[in-house]
């Protein structure tokens, strides 16, 4: 199951990054980073769905997995490409999607880590 959910991080990373740069106009002249939103719905997710499905202990693989994909495509994308945009919707789609996976992985490791210390002491 761990397995699975580290090849969904995967895809949803990469579609992530490869669908930031989607701009809406005639002209194409406005930004419209919707893979942020799906970032931060989906990786955070991710994360607490290990959590509940394997252990909280083993909840890091989904998110490490999406991280190194992210930036391994981003900066040495297929052919060399530099794929990750090199503006605000890439720090934004890293702080809406890493930030709140990391916060969803702290909270239940200290989760896990306080049911264990109740349970021997």
């Amino acid at each position: 199951m761990l397995g699975l959910l580290c090849l969904d991080a995967l895809v949803l990373a990469l579609l992530e990054v490869f669908f930031l740069p989607l701009r809406v106009g005639t002209l194409g002249e406005v930004p419209l980073p919707l893979t942020v939103l799906v970032g931060a719905v989906t990786t955070p997710w991710l994360v607490l769905t290990a959590a509940k499905l394997v252990r909280p202990g083993l909840s890091w693989p989904p998110l490490v997995v999406w991280v190194v994909v992210v930036f391994g495509v981003g900066f040495l994308g297929p052919g060399g490409d530099l794929v990750l945009v090199q503006d605000w919707r890439a720090i934004l789609l890293l702080g809406a999607s890493a930030l709140p996976a990391a916060l969803v992985l702290g909270g239940g490791l200290g989760r896990a880590a306080s049911a264990k210390g109740r349970v021997r002491g």
